[in-house]
């Protein structure tokens, strides 16, 4: 919604034109009081599916863009690979020794530091680190078979189940509100209509 509402603002000149002289946004304007299904809109934008992804990774894996933001990652986190392995798009615990490689050709070329957390990690570290990715990949296996995940529109299917779960969890917090305080009003109400006629 604030994306959407961002984007009615800078699309329409009128509000661009208020904004850039103000750096305010009328909120009561038409633009901005559109009922519109935002999702809807985004993904006729971003039509984004699973081969999408996947032709990402295969283009991005041994591409100068993953060397240059596995450098990156190996100078902001001084050699850490948890948090490099963490950081790096498209990896999971089989790059790692593609990544690693990569590191230390960078380290003997000299582009990059030999940082003590990179050369003298622990093989217990590695294997935990190892044991986690695991653990984590059966765990997204496991739930990716409950929802009944695995074709092309399956990923709008979810995120839209999620959207209306939302709804449906946010519509029966607010009939819980209703529930208890709008019947603590009435009750608020006699009491002091009571009191007065004591008075």
């Amino acid at each position: 919604q604030i994306l959407g509402k961002v984007y009615a603002v800078l699309s329409d000149a009128k509000q661009r034109a208020v904004y850039d002289e103000t750096g305010t946004v009328d909120e009561d304007s038409e633009v901005l009081r559109e009922d519109r299904d935002w999702l809807e809109y985004w993904q006729l934008l971003f039509k984004l599916t699973v081969k999408d992804i996947e032709d990402f990774q295969k283009s991005y894996k041994n591409s100068a863009e993953e060397l240059a933001d596995v450098k990156a990652a190996y100078l902001n986190f001084k050699g850490d690979m948890d948090r490099i392995m963490e950081s790096v798009m498209c990896a999971d615990y089989t790059d790692e020794p593609r990544i690693r490689e990569m590191i230390e050709r960078a380290i003997e070329s000299g582009e990059l530091p030999s940082y003590k957390a990179f050369v003298q990690e622990s093989k217990k570290k590695m294997m935990s680190r190892r044991r986690r990715a695991e653990k984590e990949a059966k765990e997204a296996k496991k739930t990716k078979d409950e929802l009944g995940l695995g074709g092309e529109n399956d990923l709008q299917a979810l995120i839209q189940r999620r959207s209306k779960d939302r709804e449906r969890e946010m519509d029966d917090f607010l009939a819980q509100l209703e529930a208890k305080y709008g019947n603590n009003a009435k009750k608020g109400g006699k009491k002091t209509a009571a009191k007065k006629r004591k008075t």
